[in-house]
């Protein structure tokens, strides 16, 4: 009946071949370890997303690591306080910012 196809998946093949010569408590042991990192995992996302949405309800700002192609970490330029720039602070910033190349205004507000 069978149609030579096997009914394991890729993973489980790779988990058999890397494991199978071992003893079956060292296999349950990893298996068991490999399932309380996925659980721990599933569990530290769901507490950041109910505080992210804690903070959200109460107003306050949500403390977020930064990551990805926008984040510099330690190579974020560093503003006159010290401290490095934050991208929703004060400091203006983006195509509209000018800095030092704004126009001054005149003296004595003639225009």
């Amino acid at each position: 009946m069978s149609a030579g196809v096997p009914l394991a998946s890729w993973k489980t093949q790779i988990f058999e071949s890397l494991l199978g010569f071992l003893p079956d408590w060292v296999q349950i042991t990893v298996l068991a370890l490999v399932v309380l990192a996925v659980l721990t995992s599933w569990v530290l996302k769901l507490k950041r997303r109910i505080a992210a949405r804690r903070a959200l309800r109460a107003g306050a700002p949500v403390h977020a690591q930064g990551s990805g192609a926008d984040f510099l970490g330690p190579y974020a330029p560093r503003n006159q306080a010290g401290g490095t720039a934050r991208p929703g602070g004060r400091e203006p910033s983006g195509a509209d910012f000018l800095g030092a190349y704004a126009p001054r205004p005149e003296d004595g507000g003639r225009g």
